[in-house]
C-alpha cells in the first residue's frame, strides 16, 4: 500500500479533487495543509495512466473561468473576510447554520464541495466545524419538505 497527497500553491486543490470525483475517483480532502490525500493499492494496477490523464484534465479544467468557480472562490473570500473582520462570536452563530448557506438540500451529499473545504480552513475556532457537520448530519437524516 502506498500514500500519496496532492497540494497546489497555484489553484484551489479542492476543486481539483471535486474534478476528479466527477470522473469517478475519489480523493479525500485534508486540511493544514490543503490537499488531495489518495491511497493506492493492487486494485489499481494497471489504471496509472487513466487517472495521470484524468489528474491533467482535472488540472486543465480548474485552470478554466467558470461560474461554478467564481461562485466558489467569491463564498470562500467572503467567509475569510468574515473572519478577518466580524468577532468570533458571530462568525461562530452565522457557522451554526453554515451547510444551508452552501446549497446542501435534501439528504444527498452535495456534488462539488471545494467552498466549503476552504470555508472550514479559514474558521479560527475549530469547535465551529462540530456545528458545521452536525447541521449537515441533522439534515441528511431529517424529513425534508
Amino acid at each position: 500500500m502506498s500514500l500519496l497527497a496532492l497540494a497546489s500553491d497555484e489553484f484551489n486543490i479542492y476543486e481539483v479533487g471535486d474534478e476528479m470525483t466527477a470522473r469517478g475517483w475519489y480523493l479525500d480532502r485534508q486540511q493544514y495543509p490543503s490537499s488531495l490525500h489518495l491511497t493506492i493499492n493492487f486494485a489499481h494496477a494497471g489504471m496509472e495512466e487513466r487517472f495521470l490523464q484524468d489528474l491533467a484534465d482535472a488540472v486543465e479544467n480548474v485552470r478554466k473561468p467558470s461560474f461554478e468557480r467564481v461562485r466558489s472562490n467569491l463564498m470562500l473570500n467572503l467567509a475569510e473576510l468574515a473572519v478577518r473582520y466580524l468577532p468570533k462570536g458571530l462568525v461562530s452563530h452565522l457557522t451554526s447554520r453554515a451547510s444551508s448557506m452552501l446549497g446542501v438540500k435534501g439528504a444527498s451529499l452535495p456534488k462539488r464541495s471545494a467552498a466549503m473545504y476552504g470555508m472550514m480552513g479559514s474558521l479560527p475556532n475549530r469547535g465551529d466545524l462540530k456545528e458545521v457537520v452536525l447541521d449537515l448530519v441533522e439534515q441528511f437524516t431529517m424529513p425534508q419538505d
